[in-house]
Formats: structure tokens, sequence, C-alpha cells
């Protein structure tokens, strides 16, 4: 059990949930089994037979034995002396449950070699009866190969009896005043159901102990971090800021007025800031927080900000000396009297000029400073860090941050910057673990996105007419980007190397998609005639910049790259993109890129080319992306296909989850309720002196790693 499924105590047995309840006279639909999954099905044997062949070992026997539902049919297999006791006991009439995993044979469904446990009204051979499958509703666990979903409850049947030693975490005022059963009756519940209503009981506890207890670790990471002291950083009249604001061609909108008074107001306080702010592609996030890094300057400290690529660190850099011109040329002829200067840190950078932005740092003359994880490095220090501005915070461990934060004499106020809630930022934020800002309107001037799905294996001609579309944009003086998943270099082909021989065991799957591949391929045939380049991550910096350049000049057509382009790459004139394998990325992936498109006056085309089939759930993924411009509404999307990964652990998706019973997004309420409940029983004892049964389950569900990780933000 330790080794399969993390069990180690009774405790950890009793929390490990039956995933479904199958009923004595129901039966599995086999119809939808999914592939290369381990399943456990209950069903009724249909026929059984014996054949005979010649293998290389000599006369062999297969047994095999169709069982049915009623409504679909699936074969199980069993070979050599395999057969003697399934022939015996699978007799047609029969019904069992049946472990195994699902796989393809001849074109048909089949489990090889399942387990399997007879379900019948009477003891006889040593089988235990239905009966002792608690009444009518049979508990099907998360099982594996090697421990089946019966062996479980058979573990599960010897450790009830102790179920009322069980801690409960729940203050005896919360469960009575909520309505809640006590925790060893959930239990029982939960794991032998006498009906329906025993199991939504015991579920409803139970997502509150999950709840409840979360909540409480990230109501004292809050009170903890309300108790650390941080330089208050009042923004001041006349300075930088308002001299910034005097300069901008545009009026902000409401929301990033009302999320810059949010921020003012945070850093103003004298414990640190921590602040999520989610933004659509293009909302202006940007803008929001440079004009918080200038309130921070003009209090008289420096703000440093932290971009996940060189390439994106470059544009930020640029983007930023250009939106604040004169007053980004402190100590140098011409900068205005407010000025000061804006420097960029990253790791390919010449000896010189980073010996001077360093030197910039750690003098103060630098007030903003923008890099990418070079300026975590041990070397860089800082005169007086204010404010850490992370951008793509799931691009960055907490490491990352957690060092950047160690820049400062005193903690740093913090601002967070997402354009996509990713699931696991979602299930942070319903968490509540951040105070959070949401910028949800689109600055004047930005165009709507179209956005399609190219079934290119189904329908060729839409591929074709796709680069057709391409051409268009160009000769209307556009340009366009063609996205691929990977790159087709070297460097590549040692991988795929590797790779090539399993994709070839497994099917006929091809490799991904290479820009040099494409490019070639595009230059040469649909899109012959026009300017082609590469952009790539394994290109020189200095190559990549002249690349950007050129295509930000217009100098180029189309721009065949890899995701470097997914964030923060801004190119008005580019109106088109064409995403190659689009099944290969994530839905906020997919976001992201689409967003490069239709940020200037003239509409943008987001096209998604797949070879996934109609009914595949990358088609159904695929075609939400198209249904939407909405960022948290695809994140919800996401969240309900991915799971939110473990709330608390470094797992971004749903494989290893602290969340049992909950779901973020259906339990929204529970999540609520449970975060101003927590919250009332940390601000009236901090330590949990009078609820020590919360300490204990406080202390399980945080192990040393996620108890650092908290700590750590």
């Amino acid at each position: 059990m330790a080794e399969a499924l993390e069990l180690h105590t009774v405790g950890d047995l009793l929390h490990h949930y039956p995933r479904r309840y199958a009923e004595r006279g129901e039966l599995t639909t086999l119809a939808d089994l999914p592939l290369d999954e381990h399943v456990t099905v209950v069903a009724r044997v249909a026929d059984a037979r014996v054949h005979t062949f010649n293998g290389a070992k000599g006369r062999g026997q297969r047994l095999e034995v169709t069982i049915t539902d009623g409504s679909g049919r699936l074969q199980l297999v069993f070979f050599g002396k395999g057969v003697h006791k399934p022939h015996k006991e699978l007799l047609p009439g029969t019904r069992a449950m049946f472990a195994g995993k699902v796989s393809v044979f001849n074109r048909r469904t089949q489990l090889a070699h399942p387990a399997y446990e007879l379900l019948r009204g009477e003891e006889g051979d040593g089988e235990p009866a239905v009966d002792s499958w608690a009444g009518a509703l049979i508990p099907i666990y998360p099982a594996t190969v090697k421990l089946e979903s019966w062996k479980i409850a058979r573990a599960v049947d010897a450790v009830l009896p102790r179920v009322s030693d069980a801690v409960d975490p729940l203050p005896a005022s919360l469960r009575q005043g909520r309505g809640l059963a006590e925790l060893p009756d959930a239990l029982r519940m939960i794991h032998r159901p006498a009906t329906k209503a025993d199991i939504l009981d015991a579920r409803e506890r139970l997502k509150w102990d999950e709840a409840f207890v979360l909540q409480v670790a990230l109501a004292r990471r809050r009170h903890a971090d309300t108790q650390l002291a941080a330089v208050p950083r009042v923004a001041t009249a006349g300075g930088l800021l308002d001299a910034f604001d005097a300069t901008l061609p545009f009026t902000l909108t409401e929301g990033q007025n009302k999320v810059s008074a949010e921020i003012f107001g945070d850093l103003a306080l004298e414990h640190p800031m921590h602040r999520l702010l989610q933004g659509e592609v293009g909302s202006g996030k940007t803008m929001v927080a440079l004009r918080a890094m200038l309130a921070v300057v003009d209090a008289g400290g420096q703000a440093a900000m932290l971009a996940p690529t060189e390439v994106l660190a470059q544009q930020h850099h640029r983007s930023v000396v250009e939106m604040m011109g004169e007053l980004a040329e402190g100590g140098l002829l011409g900068g205005a009297e407010q000025a000061t200067k804006v420097v960029l840190l990253t790791g390919s950078m010449g000896a010189a000029a980073r010996r001077q932005a360093l030197l910039d740092l750690v003098t103060g003359e630098a007030g903003i400073v923008i890099g990418t994880h070079a300026l975590i490095e041990d070397k860089v220090r800082f005169h007086d860090l204010g404010l850490v501005v992370v951008d793509e915070q799931h691009r960055f461990g907490v490491e990352q941050r957690d060092a950047l934060r160690g820049k400062g004499k005193q903690p740093p106020h913090l601002l967070v910057m997402t354009a996509t809630p990713i699931p696991r930022t979602v299930a942070m934020t319903v968490f509540g673990d951040l105070e959070t800002s949401v910028l949800d309107q689109l600055p004047a001037g930005r165009s709507p996105i179209a956005s399609h799905v190219v079934p290119a294996a189904d329908k060729p001609h839409f591929l074709a007419r796709a680069w057709e579309r391409v051409r268009e944009e160009v000769e209307n003086g556009h340009q366009a980007y063609v996205v691929c998943p990977r790159i087709g270099d070297d460097e590549d082909e040692k991988k795929s190397g590797k790779k090539g021989a399993a994709a070839g065991e497994d099917g006929d799957k091809r490799p991904p998609l290479a820009v040099l591949e494409v490019a070639e391929q595009l230059a040469k045939g649909p899109l012959a005639g026009l300017r082609v380049e590469v952009l790539h991550g394994r290109m020189a910096p200095d190559d990549k910049d002249a690349v950007m350049r050129r295509f930000a000049a217009g100098e180029a057509d189309v721009l065949v790259a890899t995701t470097v382009i997914e964030v923060g790459v801004n190119v008005p004139n580019a109106t088109a993109m064409v995403i190659m394998d689009a099944d290969r990325f994530g839905v906020s992936q997919l976001h992201q890129l689409r967003g490069r498109v239709g940020r200037g006056s003239a509409a943008g085309l987001c096209l998604l080319v797949t070879d996934a089939p109609e009914a595949s759930p990358a088609r159904g993924r695929l075609s939400a992306v198209a249904s939407t411009l909405d960022g948290f509404e695809l994140s919800r999307i996401d969240l309900e296909q991915r799971r939110e990964g473990d709330v608390l652990g470094q797992a971004q998706s749903g494989v290893r989850s602290s969340l049992r019973v909950l779901a973020v997004i259906e339990d929204e309420e529970v999540i609520a309720a449970a975060r101003e409940e927590a919250a009332a029983v940390v601000a009236a004892d901090p330590e949990l002196e009078h609820l020590p049964e919360l300490r204990i389950a406080l202390d399980a569900l945080l192990d040393k790693d996620r108890a650092e990780y908290l700590d750590k933000g």
C-alpha cells in the first residue's frame, strides 16, 4: 500500500475514499472505458471459450471470455496455465468484478489476465459473499495493478472498527453550527454507505475538513505576513509618477485606475503586499505594474521586474524605456529632472554592460531593473529593494521568488502578474492565498480576434485555405506568426532519437512539427515569395533580438517560431497566427499565444491546426479555446479537465492532489465559507493553542515540503 498508493497509516487508508459505487443490480458501462487505464468493472459473463493454438513453445491454450453490461461488450483473455481457474469459475451468467488495464487487440477493446472477484449471494469456494461487499452499494476504490479495489476494501474492513479514534479537526461549534456529521460517522458512511444519502452526507462533511484545514493554513500564513515589517512606500506628489502620467497620450481605463489604487494602498502599509494581478492578454497589466514601480522609486526605493525569458525581459525593458522617454534617462544629458535609470540584467549580457548594471543597482542609481533569473544570482545587490514584480508567475519556482525577496533589507512588497490564471493559480486564488486584483477591460483600440480549428487530417483543403489567408493578410500590408512545438535542430534530433523508437512502438504517432522544417516547407511551397524568418530559444541572444527587431520594423512578413513569442511580444501590425499541432499545447498557452495578434487597429485571426480526431478530448479543448476569448473562462475549462494539482505542493497538474473530495470549481461556496471560518479562528487563536486536534490535522497536511512551500509563498 505504501509503495503503490502512498498509504502509510490507518488514517491514510481511511482517507483513501472510494472513487465511485457500483450497485448490485447495476452493471458498469463498458462502452466508454479509457484506453491504457487501470479499471474496475462489474459485469456478467456472456460466454467463455478455450482456443488451442500453436505457438513458439508448442501447443498452447487461450481462454476468451466475453463480458457484458447489457449495452457494451468487453473481451477478457487468459493464456497458458492461467486459463484453468477462470475456465472453471467464469461460467456464462456469472457476475463478478474485473480489474485490469484496458488495451486494444485486433481493433477490439480487451483486458488481458484481469484479476476478478465473483459476486455471489452465498458463501462458497472460499470466496466472499456479495453481502460482505457492504450491502447494495459496492465501493470501487482508486486502485493499481498490484492492488485491486477489493483488496483495498478488505483492508478498510479491517481498520473501520478503529474509526472512533479519528482526530476531528473541526471545532465543535463550527460542526454543530453548520449541521455537519461527526468525523467517525462520515468515514463509516463514505466507505460502507447503506444509502446514497449516506454518501452525500459523508462527502459534505469531508469536503469541509479539506477546505477548512487548508484555509487555516493559508489564514495563518496571511496572519504571519502581517507580522513582518516592510518599509511603507507612499507615492509622493510632483515626482516621477506624476511626470509620467502627464506624458501619457491616452487615459487609463477605469479598471487600471481601480487596481492601481488597490496596489498603492497596499504599498503604503507597514507589512509586505502580496497581490496577484490577473488580467487578460493586453489588458494593460504592464502599465499598472510600471506605475507601481514609479511610485516606489518616488518613495526612495528600487523596483525589480522578473521576466521568464530573455526575449521578454528585453521586450519589457524596451517598452518601459519607450513609455518613460526622458524620465528613463537618469544621470544622462537631456534626462528629465526627476528621471531615474532603467537597467536590463540578463544572463547573456557582455561583461562590461553587466558590471555597469550591477554598479547602478548597488549605488541606487538605477531605480528600476528588468531581468531574468540573472537577477537572483548572489552577486546582485540592491541599494534598497522595495518592490518585486513577477511576470507570468507560473513560470517561476517558489525558490526563485523567495531568493529575490531575500535581496531587500526588509521583505519587499510583491506583485505577481498573470495573463492566464492557470489551474494552480486559480486554485490558489479561490483558496485566497494572495489578495487578488482583476483587470477585465481591454484598453481602447484593441481589436477582436477570430479563432478557428483547422482539422488538417480530416480536411486537408482547410489547411491549404489557412495558408491562403496568411498570404491575404500579408498582401493587405500585415504580418503573421506560425508557431510550432519543436525547433528541429541537432539538439532535438538527439532527444527525439531516443523518443523516436518509443513513438514507433506506440503506433504511428509522428513527432511534433518543427520550426526549421516548417519554415523551409512554407518558403518553398504555400508562402513562396514572402519574407519568412525563424525564431527559437536556442538562437544566440543577439540573433533573436535582431529577428524580433526586423519583424517589429515590418522587414519580415512571416515569423515561424516556438513559444518564445508566447508572452509580451508586441507587434501591432501582426494580425494572423497559425498554430501547428495545436493539440500539443495547453489551454492557457494557446490563449497566451493568441494574444500576440489583434494588438493594433486591424482584427486578429488565430488558426488552430490539428490532426486530432473529431471526438477526441484534444479537439474538445481546441474548440473551447476557439469559442471564447475570456481567459478566466478558459482557465475554468482547463481546471475541470486537469484537476487542481496539489494545491499546496509543487505539482502543477492533478497527479498528486492534497484534495480528495473537494473540487475547486464546484465547491467555491464551501471554500469561501471555510475561508471566513478559518480567518475568525486564526484571529482569535493564531497558534491554535485551544484547538490541538486542528493542529494535528495541520501537521498531517503540511508535511515538511509543503510547510516550506507555504512559508516561502
